[in-house]
């Protein structure tokens, strides 16, 4: 018997990880974002990453159309940005500072570091599609902590 999804997602609450904004873009040139912890370095040589998205975000049908993406490493400061991009529906982009990246994704300010991809592969993976970008391109701006989730909730470094 399969565990139940709600005590599933108590368990892996127990791992600790970052929390990112995915940014990307509908080939109507419409910004979308979402907030995401589902995600990690795959390869060096060549430089992949991978993702997982919701098939049913907002943002879900981007990645199939315009095949780019952008990962936002979010800093301990912006916990409410984070916030703002983890719900459905508004403009998520109203009142943020951002830039169009190499790939036409935004790449937010303030961030800890931004990777830009071009989507490679995707996989089928249940209520989800796991994305393998091919980075093109990636910075670290800003010094800082990182934005942290943990047992169900935000924390710093620390905590």
């Amino acid at each position: 018997m399969p565990i139940e999804k709600n005590e599933l997602r108590r368990i892996m609450g127990h791992f600790a990880t970052g929390v990112t904004i995915i940014t990307s873009v509908r080939s109507s040139g419409e910004l979308h974002g979402l907030t995401a912890n589902a995600f990690t370095s795959v390869s060096l040589v060549p430089p992949l990453l991978l993702i997982c998205v919701d098939k049913k975000a907002e943002s879900y049908p981007c990645f199939s159309e315009t095949r780019v993406f952008t990962v936002n490493i979010l800093s301990s400061d912006q916990e409410a940005l984070s916030r703002k991009f983890s719900v459905s529906g508004g403009n998520k982009f109203e009142g943020v500072s951002y830039r169009i990246g190499a790939n036409g994704a935004p790449i937010l300010d303030g961030t800890l570091a931004y990777i830009e991809c071009a989507v490679s592969q995707e996989v089928d993976a249940g209520d989800h599609t796991l994305y393998l970008g091919d980075i093109q391109q990636a910075e670290t701006p800003h010094e800082g902590k990182p934005l942290l989730f943990f047992r169900g909730g935000y924390r710093e470094m620390g905590d």
